[in-house]
């Protein structure tokens, strides 16, 4: 007998509409408010990737929207699941990711606290998630459907980017549809345009400037053709961020590259006459901990208003990067070239290899060198709150790989269902790293990566517990509380997983990294051994 066609729900007005938008993946977990919605999924065009929590299908999606430059989908149900994906969004914000979380709601009849007793039920759910998100909606009826949708995917991606929310209650969700099929969506997101005066006084600045200097943030990701021109033209250093790693080539002549936390690189920010920080709010990480200093004129281009002059005076320009370096590429006269700016990044990088030589970190280096040589170009990587992350952070050279990691809030797990994520996007293979930490957060998810045959190599680095802040704790207190773990047998839980893995050595991690990414599937790596952080430099001052 054949199946009946089921008439359209509200749940079909959500698919057809992301499918209008031009979503291909979703990511999340059903729940039981959400069933009209996932059965919606099935027939549809969309590809649903699982995960086994709502946190790390949060993560997925965040990994997911990062190496596509687009909205992604978040599906999950009422209350518990709702609320575990809040961590997930609070990153996606401090990153500015565009995630777009859809929840559903207990029937309509409840809200309000009209009626209770309903299985999930809050009080007030979409008031957990305002102050994470950029914008909240509860949508009422199915006519409200598509415009929600739109407005919350314009919203998602209009600068600065970052994550909304939207609930349905359930009986929209399965109730018969009273709209027409959703074919075409019209939506536009709005860039701020710099004003022209602004875009003039900075011209006049940059070629007033002896020693201009590049700081290009997160921000500047998505600009990386107008800022080497610019860059260029003015003959100026760039220094990127930890988030704006890969908008500059990093073996550029002009890449004074990444090392942040280092007093070298301080002083050379704070040394510039100008300083042209793109897209970057000049936070803890980026200004080595506050001990920045500048001695010069500080021009601070943001698409997020909130943070112009926020933690330094500067001249404050309210704009999309692109749009504000394409305007002053224009306007600034090109420089000739005389080899002067590119000698001070080269004394630069210098004096920071002098200052790394002093310490005793050879196993930290040929760790980080194994990995590097192993992984293949253009691989994008994904990095936990680990040991080996705070050395990626500044050393790690992308070689046209993105370089995510959960460095806007810093939660632990991100690494991992991060992966996943960016796996559903790209034809080939991805990096996870994670310590036996944060492992321990996404390990559930191994069974994702089975059932789906993501290329996902995963390396743990296995030190016996929380590495990072038992290194915090010792050197605060004189020893460590609550940092020491019992792990499992990540190899042999990994393998009863159905994934192939490998326990590896110092010496031995290049050729069983090169042995992972040949398999062509999901494969862990785990490397028992204590890494150390680099000796801080930020209680000098510059």
């Amino acid at each position: 007998m054949p199946v009946p066609t089921p008439a359209r729900t509200g749940g079909d007005v959500v698919a057809e509409t992301l499918e209008a938008l031009g979503a291909t993946t979703v990511f999340g977990i059903p729940g039981q408010h959400a069933l009209g919605l996932f059965d919606a999924v099935r027939r549809s065009g969309l590809r649903y990737a699982g995960s086994r929590t709502e946190l790390n299908a949060a993560f997925a999606a965040d990994g997911h929207a990062r190496v596509t430059g687009t909205a992604t989908p978040l599906l999950v149900s009422t209350g518990p699941g709702a609320l575990q994906t809040l961590a997930g969004l609070q990153e996606a914000a401090a990153s500015s990711v565009p995630v777009l979380g859809i929840s559903s709601q207990i029937p309509s009849a409840g809200l309000g606290g009209v009626r209770h007793g309903y299985l999930h039920e809050l009080p007030d759910q979409l008031a957990s998630f305002r102050g994470v998100v950029k914008h909240a909606r509860l949508v009422r009826h199915a006519a409200q459907i598509e415009p929600a949708l739109t407005e919350a995917w314009e919203i998602a991606l209009t600068a600065p980017c970052g994550p909304v929310w939207l609930e349905i209650p359930q009986d929209v969700l399965l109730a018969p549809a009273t709209v027409p099929p959703v074919t075409s969506v019209s939506w536009s997101p709005r860039p701020p345009h710099p004003r022209p005066e602004l875009v003039a006084e900075t011209v006049r600045l940059l070629d007033g400037a002896q020693r201009p200097v590049i700081l290009a943030g997160g921000g500047a990701a998505r600009a990386s053709a107008e800022l080497l021109e610019l860059a260029e033209k003015l003959r100026a250093p760039v220094v990127t961020t930890y988030g704006g790693k890969g908008a500059f080539p990093w073996e550029h002549p002009l890449s004074a590259r990444s090392w942040l936390e280092d007093r070298h690189t301080t002083s050379f920010l704070a040394d510039s006459d100008v300083l042209l920080v793109v897209g970057s709010g000049l936070g803890e990480m980026s200004t080595n901990y506050r001990t920045f200093r500048p001695t010069g004129t500080v021009i601070q281009v943001d698409a997020d208003l909130a943070v112009l002059e926020s933690n330094y005076p500067a001249l404050g320009v309210h704009a999309d990067a692109r749009l504000l370096l394409r305007a002053v590429v224009s306007g600034v006269t090109a420089r000739v070239p005389d080899g002067v700016a590119e000698e001070r990044v080269r004394v630069l990088l210098e004096r920071v290899r002098a200052r790394f030589a002093e310490q005793d970190r050879d196993l930290e280096w040929q760790v980080l060198s194994a990995l590097r040589s192993a992984v293949p170009d253009d691989t994008p990587t994904c990095w936990d709150m680990t040991i080996l992350t705070y050395w990626a952070w500044p050393a790690w050279d992308p070689r046209g790989g993105p370089q995510l990691s959960a460095q806007g809030a810093g939660g632990l797990g991100y690494a991992f269902p991060a992966a996943l994520g960016v796996a559903a996007a790209v034809d080939g293979p991805v990096l996870a790293v994670s310590g036996d930490g944060g492992a321990m957060y996404g390990i559930s998810e191994l069974a994702a990566a089975a059932q789906q045959g993501s290329r996902v190599v995963w390396l743990i680095v296995d030190d016996g517990g929380y590495g990072i802040l038992r290194e915090y704790m010792t050197d605060a207190f004189g020893e460590a509380t609550g940092t020491e773990l019992t792990r499992p047998d990540f190899a042999a839980l990994a393998e009863s997983f159905g994934v192939p893995a490998t326990r590896t050595t110092p010496e031995a991690l290049h050729a069983d990294l090169v042995t992972a990414f040949a398999s062509g599937g999901p494969h862990v790596v785990v490397l028992p051994t204590v890494l150390r952080t680099f000796a801080p430099t930020h209680s000098e001052q510059p």
